[in-house]
């Protein structure tokens, strides 16, 4: 009965934390460019606004415009069922899929969004979804090299297998596979956030990306876009955190007191990777979209790199 709840407090989490944790982004990148930055419960504010506004449709929208926001948000509450949220003990329902199959549960959300950006004929949402597209054709198969990377150090595909093997062992934390392995997934991170230069998280026609596909949305669904795009940003930072940079201070036991210990741990592992990644953000000038290529080469070399080092020591 435990396990079962502690499977249902990880999924919570990832539910009601990930707004948290883009309120203290948006917040620090104001600060960041000396603002004033907006409060913490600001993303809070933003959904309960919108879940009660009304809803708007294009005539031009199908069964597929209705449905990507919930395949996408339903996406986002299966993967915390398979990664380290706040254990580091395989939970009942863990052994569904592997930390290959997370990946491919993360991406049919974004799958979905592009279709439906397609679906109403806008041009900004066109725009987005194939801008969209051109970056993931660079970014997902890093995204399995990484992923095959850590199967070949840890000899097994499971993130907890994983998670174990860095604490235990901390020759292979210090390794040059595992050292290349975390900075290739932290371009990665800085890609699938939008995070990189080529990106605007606002309304800048010349750069939006994510804010062009969801642009003929309103309302409810608008509202689950945005609560599942800070879910995957969550599950990202998860990952990154509990199976590759930080895999210590999950519960060990499942109780009450552990899992309150994670979510410090977690609070505080993951305000020190956000201010990284705003970091290096805010540190670098706007680029021309078209060399987007050039951070995600580099996550592809490192990537390789990983996976030699590994066949060589």
């Amino acid at each position: 009965m435990r396990d079962i709840l502690d499977q249902i407090a990880q999924v919570a989490a990832v539910v009601l934390l990930s707004p948290l944790l883009q309120g203290f982004i948006l917040r620090y990148e104001e600060r960041a460019q000396r603002g004033q930055g907006p409060s913490l419960l600001q993303p809070y504010r933003d959904l309960f606004k919108l879940f009660r506004k009304q809803q708007l449709v294009p005539v031009t929208a199908s069964w597929v415009f209705w449905s990507a926001p919930v395949v996408a948000f339903t996406a986002m509450l299966t993967v915390p069922i398979l990664i380290p949220v706040l254990t580091d003990f395989p939970l009942p329902q863990s052994d569904m899929g592997d930390i290959l199959g997370g990946g491919l549960v993360l991406t049919l959300g974004t799958f979905f969004v592009n279709l439906a950006a397609l679906d109403t004929g806008s041009a900004y949402g066109g725009i987005g979804a194939s801008r969209t597209v051109m970056i993931a054709i660079l970014a997902e198969p890093i995204l399995i090299l990484v992923f095959v990377g850590i199967t070949l150090m840890a000899h097994a595909m499971l993130p907890f297998v994983v998670n174990h093997l860095l604490v235990a062992r901390p020759e292979v934390y210090w390794s040059p596979t595992h050292l290349f392995l975390i900075a290739a997934f932290f371009v990665l991170l800085l890609t699938e956030t939008d995070r990189l230069p080529i990106h605007s998280s606002t309304h800048i026609e010349v750069y939006m990306i994510e804010e062009a596909r969801v642009l003929e949305y309103s309302g409810p669904l608008l509202a689950l876009l945005k609560w599942s795009s800070m879910m995957k940003q969550f599950i990202l930072y998860t990952i990154f955190c509990h199976v590759l940079l930080l895999p210590w201070g999950l519960s060990k036991l499942g109780t009450a007191m552990g899992l309150a210990g994670a979510v410090l741990g977690i609070a505080i592992k993951f305000a020190l990777v956000a201010c990284a990644v705003v970091g290096v953000e805010t540190a670098q000038s706007r680029l021309r979209f078209y060399r987007y290529q050039e951070p995600l080469a580099a996550a592809f070399l490192l990537a390789v790199l990983a996976i030699v080092a590994n066949q060589i020591r």
